[in-house]
């Protein structure tokens, strides 16, 4: 059976936590952006249909 101590890689690490902050962020304005298009064509629908 492999040796199951943890070493620390101080290399590995800093790649891993560029790769992360690079890649791991929530799209924001995608979301502002679709949520607001939508709000717009409800909002529209329900007047076109009131009149």
């Amino acid at each position: 059976m492999a040796n199951m101590t943890w070493t620390p890689d101080e290399n590995r690490d800093k790649k891993v936590k560029q790769y992360l902050d690079k890649i791991n962020h929530a799209p924001y304005g995608v979301i502002l952006i679709l949520s607001t298009v939508l709000f717009c064509l409800f909002t529209a629908l329900i007047l076109f249909g009131t009149f």
